[in-house]
């Protein structure tokens, strides 16, 4: 095959030079670096023949010009990782980027497991019972004071005991005079629905919501029967072991409002002085 005599670009003479084929197409090396070759996107000089073109996600570099971003150590042929489009060598991305061990605070190596909670890292092998020292894995814990333990390290360590079923109380709870309950342990003597949240009293030691409390020991009112709590401030008006809401105080006859005033009675009824004057 007869060597090409000009360049298919510039037409000029390859007698006696170095010269290009692309797609069996003779170039010069002058027009061949103008039409086919990049240009570094490090210095921004043209890469040309004669030198390594190292290419990453579309773009270009000079085999001297691929260099770690930190460390200005080469890339070429060696592993890299990418940090807000910059290039950086493994181990500049491990000891600047890499989470680090929350208990030997030594960095977490990419691809190895880590466990993670409340923004804070570790090793597996790390992330232990603060009691026990065994491995949690993706078992179920407790921090305290920065420390992780186990449930059972927990509950035998710290866990307040529940003064009713006498088991311990991991989470919530509720406490009523200094004593600990567990949520669903505190509940209405009566009802025995959760108290949590709800009003209720005490009567020798038991605990009741409003309404069995009011059902089973206050008294009732003479006027509409229904009971009378004497809770939360209410008033109420006594006279010969009976009890009226203030509300229900009334004259039988005439309606007015007895509280605060003299009043006569009549076997069950209460009466105004004015109405009374009848009776």
């Amino acid at each position: 095959m007869a060597e090409p005599s000009k360049c298919n670009q510039c037409e000029g003479s390859l007698y006696g030079q170095k010269f290009i084929l692309n797609a069996e197409i003779p170039h010069c090396v002058k027009c061949y670096e103008k039409l086919f070759c990049n240009n570094c996107f490090a210095c921004g000089q043209l890469i040309g023949c004669t030198s390594k073109d190292v290419s990453f996600k579309a773009q270009h570099w000079h085999g001297e010009c691929f260099l770690c971003k930190m460390c200005n150590q080469s890339l070429v042929d060696q592993p890299f990782a990418t940090r807000d489009e910059m290039l950086v060598c493994s181990a500049c991305h491990i000891t600047e980027f890499s989470a680090k061990c929350h208990a030997c605070l030594k960095n977490i190596m990419p691809g190895s497991k880590k466990m993670e909670h409340k923004g804070n890292s570790w090793h597996e092998a790390c992330f232990t019972c603060k009691s026990c020292q065994q491995l949690i894995g993706t078992k179920s814990f407790i921090q305290k004071d920065a420390s992780n333990y186990c449930l059972c390290c927990y509950e035998k360590n710290f866990a307040l005991q529940c003064i009713h079923c006498k088991k311990p109380i991991i989470t919530g709870g509720v406490n009523y005079h200094d004593q600990p309950w567990h949520k669903e342990c505190f509940v209405c003597t009566g009802c025995k629905q959760q108290l949590a949240g709800q009003r209720f009293t005490s009567r020798d030691d038991l605990v009741y919501c409003f309404d069995c409390f009011c059902n089973l020991f206050a008294k009732r009112c003479a006027y509409c029967t229904t009971p009378i709590s004497g809770l939360g401030g209410s008033k109420y008006i006594s006279f010969q072991e009976r009890q009226w809401h203030n509300d229900c105080f009334n004259c039988k006859r005439c309606c007015v409002s007895l509280v605060g005033r003299g009043f006569l009675t009549c076997n069950d009824d209460v009466f105004c002085p004015d109405c009374g004057k009848d009776i």
